[in-house]
């Protein structure tokens, strides 16, 4: 069975002592390879956006927890208002077998639970196993070092013509019947991170156009476009394709954060879908947003440089520097508006980050130049002037005004470039260590416009009122 240790919130290879054989002597079935990679709804998903639903009512999950500290698994449904702390074993079959009865053996989990975790798109797998990191105990590194031997490989039909990389590459596990062979490497999220939020919108109300290419979402802060790794059950493309009752699912065409409202495009078919991330990659999209501000911010044109590591919070420096990417957005206008009052901010979900000058806020509208993850809240509170309910960028803008010299990349800290490479790993650290952790719900950002042009003419959409008016 599968070991319970966490390593920095993952596990790492769990086989135990026992599995550690090699699979040199192991008969190999049909080739994995008749699963294709294909888009993240198929047919089998198209079962799960009608079918899943009814778990939400029918059926009841448990709390209590088992000897082994883990909770007493039953189904996924319904959900939970609250994330059970990460769960993600690492595996490698030994012996060619279904995926699902695998799972429920090694893990101990109830088969339904595997099914369900296999529908909500968390259960991975990949050919061959991926390099355990740095913190893999001897053992795992000595089972990944048989598994990836080049004498056991050479012998499996499923991987000739690919590179070890190539077959590294991890898919999503699609259906319970699926077969995998020996060798093969499957992560289990046992813990999804789950989205309440999905349960409680009224999605017909959000959905502002529907047309033969395309659908017009209002997103509502606090869900996800298209779904997690471990979750693509609950999220805006599965729930607006079951709101419209459509025969084929959405597909998503672009991303807004999951704290951030408003204006998202989903393609209706493969084509459009293509066409539409042309047209972003080319720059045709034209998006428009309201960002409710702690602080005034000029009209202009606002240029930083994104730190280019793909994990959060953002790091900005107005000065360039070597491998950052260039960040621009353009203030169009900026008003003074009362701050929301506490009751606007509990009824959406919205933070007390701890600013202290509450009597005002100020609405910007912002035409986003180029689009990076976390691009406006990043800028803005790089600026001194965070999104009102930023938990992440907002206590670091207030560190900040207090002692300007804690922000490396700030405009207090000329001496930073001098330092040297250890004492600048450091002073990044702490910086980082001085945001909080991403917001439950909203913050003061709304996508309220997009547009773009089409063989037909233009296309233009408005999002609702923000929800702080």
């Amino acid at each position: 069975m599968a070991s319970p240790a966490l390593t920095t919130g993952y596990r790492n290879l769990t086989s135990p002592v026992s599995l550690l054989r090699t699979l040199a002597s192991t008969r190999f079935a049909t080739p994995l390879l008749r699963y294709k990679h294909s888009p993240r709804l198929t047919s089998s998903s198209s079962r799960r956006f009608t079918c899943l639903s009814s778990l939400q009512t029918d059926s009841t999950i448990q709390t209590t927890l088992s000897s082994s500290g883990y909770p007493e698994y039953n189904r996924l449904m319904p959900c939970p208002a609250h994330n059970f702390p990460p769960r993600i074993e690492h595996m490698v079959v030994l012996e060619d077998v279904r995926v699902a009865d695998y799972i429920s053996k090694q893990l101990d989990l109830p088969p339904l639970y595997v099914a369900d975790l296999i529908e909500f798109g968390a259960v991975h797998y990949a050919l061959v196993c991926p390099k355990p990191p740095l913190t893999a105990t001897p053992e795992q590194v000595k089972l990944f070092k048989e598994v990836t031997s080049p004498s056991v490989l050479s012998k499996r039909t499923s991987i000739k013509g690919k590179t070890v990389r190539e077959a590294q590459k991890t898919f999503r596990v699609t259906h319970s019947n699926q077969f995998v062979e020996a060798g093969t490497y499957l992560r289990v999220h046992v813990h999804p991170k789950r989205s309440p939020r999905c349960y409680e919108i009224d999605w017909k109300s959000r959905i502002i156009a529907v047309t033969d290419s395309y659908v017009v979402l209002d997103k509502p802060a606090g869900t996800t476009v298209g779904g997690t790794t471990d979750n693509i059950e609950e999220s805006c493309a599965t729930f607006a394709s079951r709101a419209l009752d459509l025969a084929e699912p959405l597909k998503t065409t672009h991303q807004i954060d999951n704290c951030t409202e408003g204006c998202v495009i989903f393609a209706r078919t493969k084509e459009y879908c293509s066409v539409f991330h042309t047209k972003i990659r080319n720059k045709e999209v034209k998006k428009l947003y309201r960002a409710l501000a702690a602080a005034p911010l000029p009209c202009g044109i606002i240029s930083h440089y994104m730190r280019p590591v793909n994990m959060a919070p953002r790091l900005v420096s107005e000065d360039s520097i070597k491998g950052w990417h260039l960040c621009q957005l353009e203030i169009l206008e900026c008003k003074k508006i009362p701050w929301p009052d506490a009751a606007t901010e509990k009824e959406h979900g919205i933070e007390d980050c701890g600013w202290t000058s509450r009597d005002f806020a100020y609405e910007c509208t912002i035409n986003l130049l180029t689009g990076k993850t976390h691009q406006i809240r990043a800028q803005l509170a790089a600026c001194g002037a965070p999104l009102v309910g930023d938990s992440m960028y907002m206590p670091a803008a207030i560190a900040e005004t207090v002692n300007p010299e804690v922000n490396p990349y700030g405009k207090g800290n000329e001496h930073f470039t001098i330092l040297e490479e250890n004492d600048k790993e450091t002073a990044v650290a702490e910086w980082m260590d001085r945001h909080g952790k991403e917001p439950k719900v909203g913050i003061g950002l709304q996508a309220c416009q997009i547009s773009w042009e089409d063989d037909d003419g233009e296309h233009f959409y408005e999002a609702g009122t923000p929800w702080w008016r």
